[in-house]
């Protein structure tokens, strides 16, 4: 019995020995195999080589190619940068460059942003938006057309002339609506906002106040009367304005006139007395 335990005890050992030799040999191999993978990576690498970089991931980054002249080199991102989707898969987490028309994107066949020169519709980049859309340059998307609407007409104002409701029998009345939304380059035009039309009233008379503009306007460019007479002003008791030497020189000769008609009279009269 002693003999059967010890012998099994010596099978398992030597079994034990022989899987030890075999995993130390897979090792040797492997080494041979990579000898450039290094024990020491960095920035998230799980496995790496001096001359391509990352070769592998820690959990949960993304894999993803940079070119850097010629070559080639791995790096780990915890998301994909510009240009590039995210897939994940159970041995790795890649990134994908995106379409050469598309800028941004969700996946393969889904653009979130194109290229300069192309236009967003439904996940694609167009070079010309299809028939019933319209191109919006600023944001580089197909948008639907929009076109103008405004809201109900109000109800038509009173009979006026002139400013005034008054003192008139044939005049017009306006109706006005607002634009409620305006439209997209390729939309329809608004229509007018406001329309008159003629009417006609009964006459009747203005009353103090209700007179239009134009009225109030004559009212203020014509004085009364009594203004009229208060603004004329009364020369009377100034002293007269200065004359000039031609109009003394004037007056002058008249009044030596006078005076020689006056020494005639007198003379005549004392002639008459003496006979």
């Amino acid at each position: 019995m002693h003999l059967r335990l010890i012998s099994w005890f010596f099978i398992i050992l030597n079994f034990m020995e022989y899987i030890g030799s075999q995993n130390a040999s897979r090792g040797r191999r492997q080494r041979r195999m990579h000898p450039n993978v290094s024990q020491g990576c960095q920035g998230g690498c799980a496995t790496c080589s001096d001359y391509n970089g990352c070769l592998s991931c820690k959990p949960r980054l993304f894999f993803v190619l940079e070119r850097i002249g010629m070559k080639q080199i791995g790096v780990c991102l915890s998301s994909c940068p510009s240009g590039y989707y995210g897939t994940r898969y159970p041995d790795i987490n890649k990134c994908t460059k995106c379409k050469a028309d598309c800028d941004t994107c969700f996946n393969k066949n889904f653009c979130t942003k194109c290229k300069s020169g192309f236009y967003l519709h439904l996940g694609k980049c167009l070079d010309n938006c299809p028939e019933g859309l319209e191109a919006n340059n600023h944001t580089m998307e197909c948008v639907s057309i929009v076109h103008c609407e405004a809201s109900e007409w109000s109800p038509w104002s009173p009979c006026m002339k002139k400013g005034k409701t008054c003192g008139f029998k044939r005049g017009t009345e306006t109706r006005v609506r607002e634009i409620t939304q305006h439209p997209s380059a390729k939309g329809n035009l608004c229509p007018p906002t406001s329309e008159t039309r003629k009417c006609t009233v009964q006459r009747k008379k203005c009353q103090k106040g209700e007179r239009g503009k134009k009225g109030r306007e004559r009212k203020r460019k014509k004085p009364n009367k009594e203004e009229s007479k208060d603004a004329i002003p009364d020369n009377k008791g100034l002293e007269p304005s200065r004359e000039t030497p031609e109009q003394r020189e004037n007056k002058d000769k008249q009044q030596q006139k006078k005076r020689k008609v006056q020494d005639k009279q007198q003379k005549s009269v004392s002639v008459s007395t003496v006979h």
